[in-house]
């Protein structure tokens, strides 16, 4: 973990304030537009939040947070008693929603989803690439960053507070362009339906079916010890309660803080970030084979 001073809290949007946390042992950790940050509240909880400032900027980080009335207590705690000057933690920036170079663009956000397309957009100006962003929201007050962002790219950037406008009509734009969306799960589902290269962000985890949770045996490589994972128990509460404690976020399988190595067996990823090769998240995955050797 880096350590950080909250040096503003300003409001960007209704129920939105936008952080800037200051590095406070010198340059943070470099990151990528797409990346995410885990912030350590000073109540023991730990959200992860999209990184929306200047990459090129190493000496702080910018996030926005909106405020969920259905809080399980982050975003209530940053909006009811963060104060300016507190020292507070952050992880290294992981990134599993990169831009990858292309000749044009289209972006597409909702709401708060607009936070990794900010930096997003701003690469792919800089890259000399062709530019979209389609930006909705329940009203133009409710939409942070929508005046800076007109501001910085004109007819670049297209609203739609849709109290006014209704919501975009995603099947009327061009299917050329290599497509990033990020935003509820209705914007999301309807872009990875209509669009042949897209790449998308989730805030919820998708709603899918598996089959029952089974019992399964994991060996612990480092250790040589074996666990018993029951049907009732995730993975990452078994080594939790065993001793072998792995860092985690959203515990929802889409921030990616607690991936683990797997050596031998196959896992059931029932992640949305796609674990890569040879790893998973053992907050909701689980296995296919009766057993899984882990790299912890």
């Amino acid at each position: 973990m880096q350590k950080t001073i909250l040096e503003r809290v300003e409001r960007v949007a209704d129920d939105v304030v936008s952080l800037l946390l200051r590095g406070d042992e010198g340059p943070l950790a470099p990151w990528e537009p797409g990346a995410h940050i885990d912030l350590a509240l000073p109540n023991w909880l730990t959200r992860q939040y999209s990184l929306c400032g200047d990459p090129g900027d190493r000496s702080a980080y910018r996030i926005a947070v909106r405020h969920d009335p259905l809080s399980r207590g982050g975003s209530e705690y940053v909006h009811l008693f963060l104060r300016e000057g507190r020292t507070l933690a952050v992880s290294e920036p992981r990134n599993h929603f990169p831009l990858r170079p292309a000749a044009e663009y289209l972006f597409l956000a909702g709401g708060i989803g607009i936070t990794p397309i900010v930096p997003m957009l701003r690469a792919a100006v800089e890259s000399g690439a062709e530019a979209t962003l389609v930006y909705a929201g329940r009203s133009r007050a409710t939409m942070p960053f929508a005046a800076e962002l007109v501001a910085a790219y004109g007819d670049r950037v297209r609203l739609f507070p849709t109290a006014e406008t209704g919501r975009p009509d995603l099947a009327a734009l061009p299917r050329d362009a290599e497509v990033y969306c990020c935003g509820p799960a209705s914007m999301v589902d309807a872009a990875e339906a209509l669009f042949p290269r897209v790449h998308t962000e989730r805030f919820q985890p998708t709603r899918r079916v598996f089959a029952p949770d089974t019992p399964f045996e994991v060996v612990c490589a480092r250790s040589g010890e074996t666990l018993q994972v029951p049907a009732d128990e995730s993975l990452l509460d078994v080594l939790n309660h065993r001793g072998r404690p792995v860092p985690s976020a959203c515990r929802e399988g889409v921030c990616g803080s607690c991936e683990i190595g797997v050596l031998d067996g196959e896992p059931e990823h029932r992640d949305d970030i796609g674990a890569p090769a040879g790893r998973m998240y053992p907050c909701v995955s689980r296995a296919c084979s009766p057993r899984l050797v882990l790299d912890v």
